[in-house]
């Protein structure tokens, strides 16, 4: 495979802001790979990975429109973790080739590689990224963002947040790290920091400076 475009992994656990992160990069020029958008295009209707969903878990799975239906999904897989592993089979092969295929086409100084679970999935994801910006902010924060979801509640969001990687394993693999714990100039200031970086990084062709 020939060589890929210099591509920064963003990552950080649920409620800690990828999302106006991932808008600021791209207001700033980046071109934005989301793994949770090629997911949900996966599943759309008739998406490539509704065949094999329905296979392995049955036509119920699926909307009258052909698409996944998430929260039956959720509610099947979540406390079972042989079932959500069936789930993750079918879809991370098809998301992974699909994000090598849209970072080969970034026409950007750079990409950004947006995976939600980069920490539980490092094996298949690393060797695209040349560093990792992990989002990050207090756990109570996190909670009561995802609490404030549309049907989301504390006790949903505390049990998501307990599935997933530790706040210390995030931190472990970051080269940079964006603190959201303050207020929207002081995030945006350091995406604008660290977009210099990025495109000084990409001009060189390394991961350091």
């Amino acid at each position: 495979m020939a060589k890929l475009p210099f591509c920064v992994g963003l990552t950080g656990g649920i409620g800690s802001g990828k999302s106006e992160v991932t808008r600021v990069f791209a207001r700033l020029g980046a071109q934005i790979v989301d793994t949770d958008a090629i997911a949900h295009q996966l599943t759309g209707p008739d998406g490539a990975a509704m065949a094999a969903i329905v296979s392995v878990f049955g036509a119920e799975m699926a909307t009258c429109t052909g698409a996944l239906d998430r929260a039956a999904m959720r509610n099947r897989v979540f406390s079972n973790p042989e079932l959500r592993k069936a789930l993750e089979d079918i879809l991370h092969p098809l998301i992974r080739a699909e994000s090598v295929r849209r970072i080969d086409a970034v026409n950007s100084s750079y990409a950004l590689l947006v995976v939600p679970l980069l920490a539980e999935n490092q094996a298949a994801y690393r060797p695209l990224i040349d560093r990792i910006l992990v989002v990050d902010c207090d756990e109570t924060q996190q909670i009561e963002r995802t609490a404030a979801r549309p049907g989301l509640n504390v006790e949903q969001a505390s049990a998501i947040l307990a599935s997933q990687a530790s706040r210390a394993s995030r931190l472990a693999i970051a080269d940079d790290l964006i603190d959201n714990r303050g207020d929207l100039p002081r995030l945006n200031e350091q995406v604008e920091r660290l977009h210099v970086l990025y495109l000084k990084l990409a001009a060189k062709g390394s991961a350091q400076i």
